[in-house]
């Protein structure tokens, strides 16, 4: 199943598929496995199973959509297991340029119609930038300056899905899956990266994940620390001010422990706290290179306390940074943050930890657009995830064979050496047709290919420079 080529990719991917065949499990499961990363790969419109059947099989098209469909819906291999060997054999390449230096928490929106696809309900898309039927995923990704790589990955399930008995039967949901706010999903994959030993990272987080203060503090638990964004009416206390400790005892009862307010003891919003800072707190930061010149912002940093309800605690939380952005121009602040970073670190280090967030603009576009994420057309919970896995080891392999690409050359003018399959090569299933699994997995209509020509040759998809911005934002 080698790929003939004069760069040596043919090495380099047979190599890299292997290693994913070692935690495949069964040994059958190794042609189809390859055809799809191939399918995910090679440049097309589409990276649903149909048109990946007949390109990678233009001669037995039906037996192949067979096999994949069973492989990528049916077959019962580890996602985890499959993610742990991706970061495995891609990390050493990330880590080349330098440690890493964050782990990323976001999601990601899917349109979809119907109402039968796991997780599918009216929520918010960020693809769409609204409220509509969509599938939404919960990441973590490792990254530093040169690149990233989504080590976790799990489908939201929302509430009336969770408790729908017949539908996650037809679905295929586990029954230990129960339902989890995001927040709580994004918490079980940090604690599951600390317990599998990955390199750490300070989390970064947007104001969708950084405004729950219970996901903050069990990431201080976990002796992490965190940039967090939040919104402008998040509450603190600062240096100048701090809640009444506990009344005094009067000798009966219990002793008063809590933290106390009063009409001159309050805590204030961290917009009002941007509007009220002295001219010579702010300082104009640039942080990394854009695509035309390097990116500059306005900012301010003090050192505060969240108030959110500690009448409730015995002791105010600790003191952390936090992060204002105002850019020149606009009438008010943008965007805050919080951050248990050192309270030694320069401000500088600080905007250029919190920036790096843009990473996972970049994962989930190359995702999506090169290797084809939101392209599965199934309806079940093992499908879902197994695509996505599959996506995700594909767009590693393309993470590693970035740093082969002179820098000198554009995206658009820069591609891979062509892949040929090579004379002789069959895929699984073309001697006797495979046994035919569930055609509803791909309902819906795929691209038109063309299954008559088989093209002589076949070229890698490209990821963006390591430098280049994203052109659109997630959620």
């Amino acid at each position: 199943m080698d790929l003939r080529t004069s760069d040596g990719s043919e090495s380099r991917f047979s190599a890299f598929v292997e290693g994913l065949v070692s935690v495949i499990g069964h040994a059958d499961r190794a042609r189809p496995l390859f055809d799809y990363c191939i399918g995910l790969i090679m440049p097309g419109e589409r990276k649903s199973v149909e048109p990946m059947a007949a390109v990678t099989a233009p001669d037995r098209t039906a037996a192949q959509h067979q096999s994949l469909l069973h492989f990528v819906g049916q077959s019962p291999w580890s996602d985890e297991g499959v993610l742990a060997k991706v970061g495995e054999m891609v990390l050493p390449a990330i880590e080349r340029h330098g440690p890493i230096e964050a782990w990323i928490i976001d999601d990601t929106g899917f349109p979809k119609k119907g109402a039968h696809s796991v997780g599918v309900a009216r929520q918010y898309c960020g693809q769409l930038g609204k409220q509509d039927n969509c599938q939404v995923a919960v990441s973590l990704s490792l990254a530093n300056h040169h690149a990233s790589l989504p080590a976790m990955y799990r489908l939201y399930l929302p509430q009336e899905w969770a408790a729908d008995k017949k539908r996650r039967r037809k679905a295929g949901v586990p029954k230990e899956i129960s339902f989890k706010t995001k927040p709580e999903i994004a918490l079980e994959q940090i604690d599951a990266a600390c317990r599998a030993g990955l390199p750490r990272g300070v989390v970064l987080m947007d104001a969708g994940y950084g405004c729950n203060t219970d996901l903050r503090t069990s990431i201080s638990a976990l002796a992490l620390t965190y940039v967090a964004g939040i919104l402008p009416n998040t509450t603190v206390w600062t240096s100048d001010t701090a809640p009444l400790p506990p009344k005094k005892w009067s000798g009966k009862g219990r002793p008063p422990k809590l933290l106390r307010r009063d009409h001159k003891h309050q805590p204030i919003s961290v917009k009002e706290l941007a509007l009220c800072l002295p001219k010579r707190v702010w300082r104009t930061i640039k942080w990394r290179e854009g695509a035309a010149e390097r990116l500059s912002s306005r900012f301010a940093r003090a050192r505060v306390c969240v108030a959110h309800r500690d009448y409730q605690l015995t002791e105010s939380r600790p003191e952390e940074w936090l992060l204002i952005e105002w850019p020149e121009g606009e009438d008010e602040p943008t965007k805050y943050w919080l951050s248990t970073l050192p309270e030694t670190i320069t401000f500088g280090r600080l905007v250029e930890l919190t920036k790096l967030r843009w990473r996972i603009e970049r994962d989930y576009q190359d995702l999506k657009q090169e290797v084809g994420l939101g392209h599965f057309e199934g309806r079940g919970w093992r499908g879902f995830h197994h695509h996505a896995t599959l996506c995700i080891a594909a767009y590693g392999f393309l993470v590693s064979e970035r740093e082969t690409i002179p820098p000198s050359e554009s995206r658009s003018t820069r591609p891979f050496k062509k892949l040929e399959v090579p004379n002789g090569y069959r895929p699984r299933g073309s001697a006797a047709a495979t046994r035919t699994s569930h055609p509803e997995l791909d309902r819906d209509d795929a691209a038109k290919t063309d299954r008559c020509h088989r093209p002589e040759h076949l070229t890698l998809s490209l990821l963006h420079p390591a430098d280049e911005a994203p052109s659109f934002v997630t959620q």
